[in-house]
Formats: C-alpha cells, structure tokens, sequence
C-alpha cells in the first residue's frame, strides 16, 4: 500500500474469492451480497440448500461469480473438502467468513450436556474447523482475510437472558481470534471477528411476535442508547473492510457494532 492509491480502490475485491458459512439466510446473506457487490467471487456454505440456491441466483442476478456448498460446519472430514472444492473451481481462497452459528436459551443447571455441546461444536469449534481450513491454503500463498462472526454477548452477558452456552461460545471466538492472529500474522493471514448486537432479520422478526421475544424487545431497546435493532446493511461495511486491503495492518481486533449497547 502507498499513500498515492485511491482509498476506495483499497476496498475493491476484484480477484478475490470469499466463502460465507451460514451464507443462506440473514447476516450471512448479507455478507454475501456485500463482498460480491465489493468484486468478489463467492462461495456460499450451508445446510440450507434451497436457501443457498436462492442467495446464489441473487448474486448472479448482480453479474456477481457465486457457487454453493452443502456443507455442515461441525463435520471435520469435510471442511479440507469445502476449500479445495472452492480452490479447484476458481484457483485461490482469499477470504473467510466464517458466519454459521445457532442460538439457544437455556437454564444453566438444568441443561443438557448434549445442549451444550451442541452449540460449542457450531458456534466455536465450527470457527476454528474452518479457520483452519482456510489458513492450509492462504498460508501457502502469504495471504489472506479469515473473519469470524462473534457477538457483544462476547463482551457482556445479556440483560435476564440464560444463554450461558451461547455467551460462552461467542466469548471463545473472540480470544481464538485474537490467538490465530498472532499466530498466523507472521505469514500474512490476518484474523479478525466482528460482534454485532440484536440484528434484525426474518428469524428475529418472527422471535419478537412471540410472546417470549415481546416480552424482551422492550428491554433490549432501553438498554440500547440508539434505541433500534442493527439492520443488515448496517454490518456489510465491516466485512467488506476487514476484507480488503484496506484493513491489511489489522489483525487480532474485533469490530462491535452494537448502537452503543456497550457504552452503557
């Protein structure tokens, strides 16, 4: 980089190929459309086929390159697979977005160690399978952007809500982050998460017309000093920075996009 290049040329991703686990619904759609619409091509991962279908015509609709993969994150015999099948169709991996993840409320001394262990295998150690994997081909070139989905429950422990497992969860992709990334930044693989807050998307909005989500909505918006839900589009820049070239000196950090949530 040289002070002489175009700042919004350092956000293109021309050339470069992305994949998005749970890339067919939601934040991970977002993402998706964000990095193609920024040039990149882009795989989308998920066990939602139809739904990763559909993301796919919607990116091709934009002129944008997209393939899809039926591909469960918590399956470690697979994920050497999900690379060279994006390798072998487009030549390189740049970027990794490493998005799936599930969400569950539980009462912490009645739940199921199989509860528990459910959510670890997707929400962490799904992360790091994937990192993983991406890092076999991005360290053997000298580049590439590995983002992970975290959370701000990373940061704090939402307001009367038994998530424990799930608080957890996120809390670990934060500091595996910050792990692989110093790991890894010798050999020019940059790590990074993003922790966003109560986001609105069609399984949020059908969460707040229950009766449990009604009873929360309230609170949740007291106890943010915006006082609004993120959109989607209001994520899709920070991924598109930790991306590009622009973010190159970056590595270890988590962005939180939260209304001010943590201010408080």
């Amino acid at each position: 980089m040289t002070e002489e290049q175009n700042i919004l040329e350092r956000f293109r991703l021309d050339d470069r190929v992305a994949l998005v686990t749970g890339g067919a619904n939601g934040i991970g759609r977002g993402f998706a459309h964000a990095l193609g619409e920024a040039g990149a091509k882009v795989a989308i991962v998920d066990i939602d086929v139809e739904g990763s279908e559909t993301v796919a015509h919607e990116l091709t609709a934009k002129g944008i390159e997209a393939m899809t993969l039926d591909i469960d994150v918590t399956r470690p015999e697979l994920m050497d697979q999900m690379v060279d099948r994006i390798v072998d169709h487009w030549g390189s991996l740049t970027i990794g977005v490493n998005n799936a993840g599930i969400a569950e409320w539980h009462d912490a001394e009645t739940m199921a160690v199989d509860a528990w262990r459910r959510i670890m295998d997707l929400n962490l150690d799904g992360v790091f399978r994937c990192a993983q994997a991406e890092a076999r081909v991005m360290l053997e070139a000298g580049y590439g952007k590995i983002i992970n989905t975290a959370s701000m429950s990373a940061h704090i422990v939402n307001h009367h809500q038994h998530q424990a497992a799930y608080n957890t969860s996120k809390a670990g992709v934060l500091h595996m982050t910050r792990s692989l990334a110093a790991e890894w930044a010798p050999r020019g693989v940059c790590v990074n998460s993003i922790s966003p807050t109560y986001t609105r998307t069609k399984l949020v909005d059908n969460f707040i017309k229950e009766p449990i989500g009604a009873d929360k909505y309230p609170t949740w918006m007291e106890r943010t000093p915006m006082g609004r839900m993120a959109e989607v589009g209001d994520l899709v820049g920070a991924v598109v920075y930790l991306a590009a070239e622009a973010s190159d000196m970056m590595t270890g950090a988590d962005i939180v996009i939260d209304g001010g949530y943590l201010a408080w």
